[in-house]
């Protein structure tokens, strides 16, 4: 009896599309994400769909692809199940090759990028990268800063002393400790939620005042 062709993939292949697909299905402008919680365990929400087709009859064959090719990283994406239904239906001839290949360029190419480029990775460029960084965490407390002030005047003073030395690292260091910069980057996404969110940022900023000390 002849063994049947079976759609299998890596452990690789399925860390790299849910890592590379940056939360959500490829399809432009589809918000469905990879995860849904339900009951609070984690299910994964998308499929995973073939660009080229794996059976050689299904939409978008392509002749001499064999089994592994079909199967390999560059000819899967992933879909929501209603865009998986869409681009292999009746309607998949509206969907070529091509269009696929350029929503998974499209979706993956900023991660692929950052990961080529960790192979040249030097202490000059992870130093610009952090800095980057940090400008992008004070970026994000300003304007939540502004806001706090109304309320309390004297903590937001403070966060913005430290946001300070965020923007300005010197030259023996990187402004602040690492539990201090994850610390402040959580307390900026909940600033979106004021006042609600005020008691973590008080939280936030005795936990500085014990473990942010400037360099000498």
């Amino acid at each position: 009896m002849v063994s049947q062709p079976r759609r299998s993939y890596s452990n690789a292949t399925i860390a790299a599309l849910t890592t590379l697909a940056r939360g959500g299905c490829y399809y432009p402008g589809c918000n469905v994400p990879i995860l849904r919680l339900i009951d609070g365990e984690p299910f994964l929400n998308l499929e995973i769909a073939h660009i080229r087709a794996f059976e050689d009859n299904g939409p978008r064959p392509e002749e001499g692809l064999d089994i592994r090719g079909r199967n390999s990283f560059g000819n899967l994406i992933l879909l929501c199940t209603a865009h998986h239904k869409l681009v292999d239906g009746p309607r998949s001839g509206e969907f070529p090759v091509e269009t696929l290949d350029s929503w998974k360029d499209a979706r993956e190419s900023e991660g692929i990028n950052a990961l080529a480029g960790l192979t040249d990775l030097t202490e000059d460029k992870l130093a610009s990268m952090i800095q980057e960084a940090q400008y992008e965490l004070v970026e994000r407390l300003e304007p939540a800063l502004d806001e706090f002030a109304r309320t309390a005047p004297e903590l937001a003073a403070l966060l913005r002393s430290v946001t300070r030395e965020i923007s300005a690292p010197r030259i023996h260091g990187f402004g602040m400790p690492e539990d201090a910069i994850r610390m402040l980057s959580s307390a900026s996404r909940d600033l979106t939620h004021l006042p609600d969110t005020a008691p973590q940022l008080v939280k936030a900023a005795r936990f500085l005042t014990q473990l942010y000390r400037p360099n000498r």
